[in-house]
């Protein structure tokens, strides 16, 4: 049986760069990447609900529900499997994106929220959180040239409320988190994120020149 893999999660506010930095180290570590909300075909249609900005009016516990339903179906089809199967997964969001969106942003009550996280991921955890963290001024000038989605419409205080929430997720747990300036240049970033990602997990599979898995 094929050892089992291990699970990077990529967190932070919109316009962070946390989704540029998934994709490029996903690549480094020969790891697959996937990503919350949409990351299955009913997580499609869950993401079009809460995104879309014409989306009909949600109320914040139905709000919750619905990402831990894209969750739970994206862990069963997607997550669960590669694990099992020993790959390394990489997703752009996790668990966390919860607790500080609709709990520190939204105003929900948090642990509330971990328990609703739990029973949806059947306690699976990631094997390590990497927080992209920005200022909320830089996250948003990223983004100013972008339609923004219904989340990044609610303005510069939400983004600040979940910037805190995301740094006292890191802060209570640092032996599962690890918070990495986002304003460093990308190629730097990456490189900082999977030496990083090397010395929490261990041996890492690198995609070589040739295109072939080594492990270091």
């Amino acid at each position: 049986m094929p050892a089992p893999g291990r699970l990077v999660a990529f967190e932070g506010i919109d316009g962070s760069g946390k989704s540029t930095q998934a994709r490029a180290v996903a690549t480094a570590l020969g790891a697959r990447l996937t990503h919350e909300p949409g990351a299955t075909a009913l997580g499609v249609s869950l993401r079009q609900l809460l995104l879309a900005p014409d989306a009909p009016p949600i109320s914040l516990r139905a709000e919750a529900l619905l990402m831990a339903a894209d969750r739970a179906e994206h862990i069963e089809l997607v997550v669960a499997p590669a694990l099992e199967a020993g790959e390394w997964v990489v997703s752009d969001r996790f668990s966390g994106s919860t607790l500080a969106y609709q709990g520190y942003g939204r105003g929900l009550d948090v642990a509330g929220l971990s328990e609703l996280v739990s029973w949806a991921t059947a306690g699976l955890v990631p094997d390590l959180s990497v927080l992209i963290d920005v200022p909320v001024e830089v996250a948003q000038a990223r983004l100013a040239s972008s339609a923004p989605d219904r989340l990044e419409r609610l303005g510069p205080d939400f983004a600040q409320r979940v910037r805190d929430g995301f740094l006292a997720l890191a802060g209570a747990d640092p032996d599962h988190w690890v918070v990495l300036d986002g304003t460093l240049e990308v190629g730097a970033l990456t490189t900082r994120i999977v030496e990083v990602v090397g010395a929490r997990l261990g041996e890492l599979s690198v995609v070589t020149e040739g295109g072939e898995a080594a492990h270091e």
